[in-house]
């Protein structure tokens, strides 16, 4: 290289050089200060880094977090863009009783025993019947056989002066009936009434210092409420069992022609038949009546008329000897999809009228089959038994607005409520049925 060229050009190297290897020697001594990421510090310090790096820490990403709401104060809250958290109370964890002693303590003794029998006599032919020899002297009639049918089931103490309330399945037909109370007491009972559409019957005894239960309103229960059911089953003595409400309003079950059930997981089995079902503070909340089940014993689904109900029914078995119900002297059927199609309709509204009783209330009214009923008293009606429900809520004797379709045309008719007549031929269930009832 010429000298010239190389005069020119040192002076231009030298500080490249130096550069280069004063950079080697700062990145040897601090090597965080590299070309790669930044250092957390510098990253927090600015904020400017969108994104943090995964090989922060996890202090570090919770730092560039925005803070959560909840944790603002109520002025902040409002000013914030942030969603709004609904932050929740602490949980209380206050224990449950560790026993239901009192509840029990104090309905339990109105909880009694009932047995009820009945004679039956066998018409089958003994063996010595066949015999002239013997007929001469005791004849035909005193060689005839018979037994005893009995029965039990519970009832509940209602009133000081001896009436208690229990399911008509259990006394139906019964020959003699006997209460024992839980305090060792025994005695025969008379029937005061019964009402077999809804299985409820009166009995009345005659003891002095009787206990009695206190009757809580019905329409306060609710599911999820612990329950508490009081019986005799299987006659083993009286039984507690415990559960809680499973549903309210159980209706369509087939098992009486009004139904307004309680269900509840509280085992029922048979001999729990009209005793009670409590709540928590030893209140009647309904009489025990039938259970679902496949195997004869308690799976967890029984079933209770309510209090209010029974209650109801009681008072008027004792006024009356019945339960007095409204009537129009018709039967109704469910408005399905396709009946509505025949009838014209774009949607069931209402019930099918399917037969109307000679000379009954409706009849003389001018109601027809096939009418077509939406409204009775101003309310829509959607359920044929709810329908009937409302019919029999009526007091005889009053009149009663109904809204019918017939060929398509809307008609409001009065008719005037006549008094149900008690069913002639009611279901002989001495011994319940262990399929539905309790």
């Amino acid at each position: 290289m010429p000298r010239s060229l190389r005069s020119t050009l040192l002076p231009l190297l030298w500080p490249v050089v130096t550069g280069v290897l004063l950079a080697v020697v700062v990145l040897d001594r601090f090597p965080t200060l590299g070309l790669g990421e930044p250092a957390p510090q510098q990253n927090e310090q600015a904020g400017n880094a969108p994104y943090p790096s995964p090989s922060q820490n996890s202090a570090a990403n919770q730092q560039v977090l925005p803070p959560p709401s909840l944790t603002l104060s109520a002025a902040q809250r409002e000013e914030s863009a942030d969603p709004v958290l609904r932050e929740a109370p602490p949980l209380q964890r206050n224990s449950g009783p560790a026993s239901y002693q009192a509840a029990v303590d104090a309905a339990a003794p109105a909880v009694v025993n009932i047995y009820s029998s009945r004679e039956i006599k066998d018409d089958s032919k003994h063996p010595l019947m066949s015999d002239p020899f013997f007929n001469q002297f005791y004849g035909e009639d005193a060689l005839r056989s018979q037994r005893m049918l009995s029965s039990l089931g519970s009832g509940v103490i209602l009133s000081s002066d001896g009436y208690i309330l229990t399911n008509n399945h259990v006394i139906q037909g019964a020959d003699q009936i006997q209460v024992a109370l839980r305090d060792g007491r025994e005695t025969f009972a008379k029937v005061v009434g019964v009402d077999p559409e809804s299985d409820l019957a009166a009995l009345k005894i005659d003891l002095d210092n009787l206990p009695t239960v206190a009757i809580a309103d019905s329409t306060q229960v609710h599911v999820g409420d612990v329950s508490l059911a009081i019986g005799n089953p299987f006659g083993v003595g009286q039984t507690v069992t415990m559960g809680i409400i499973s549903a309210t309003g159980r209706n369509h079950l087939g098992l009486n022609a009004y139904e307004d059930f309680i269900q509840t997981d509280a085992a029922i089995n048979p001999g729990n038949s009209g005793g009670a079902l409590i709540n928590t503070d030893g209140s009647l909340v309904g009489i025990n009546t039938a259970i679902y089940s496949r195997s004869g014993g308690s799976q967890g689904i029984g079933f209770a008329i309510p209090a209010n109900l029974a209650r109801d029914i009681l008072e008027a078995l004792v006024d009356h000897g019945r339960v007095i119900r409204g009537w129009l002297g018709l039967e109704v059927q469910e408005l399905t999809p396709s009946l509505a199609h025949s009838f014209g309709l774009s949607a069931p509204q209402g019930v099918v009228v399917a037969a109307v009783l000679r000379d009954g209330p409706a009849a003389r009214a001018g109601l027809r089959p096939g009418d077509i009923l939406t409204a009775i008293g101003g309310k829509r009606l959607l359920d044929a038994r709810l329908a009937m429900a409302d019919i029999a809520a009526v007091k005889p004797g009053n009149a009663l607005e109904l809204r019918l379709l017939r060929d398509g045309k809307t008609l409001d008719i009065d008719v005037k409520v006549g008094e149900r007549p008690i069913p002639e031929n009611t279901p002989a269930a001495v011994e319940p049925s262990l399929q539905d009832k309790g």
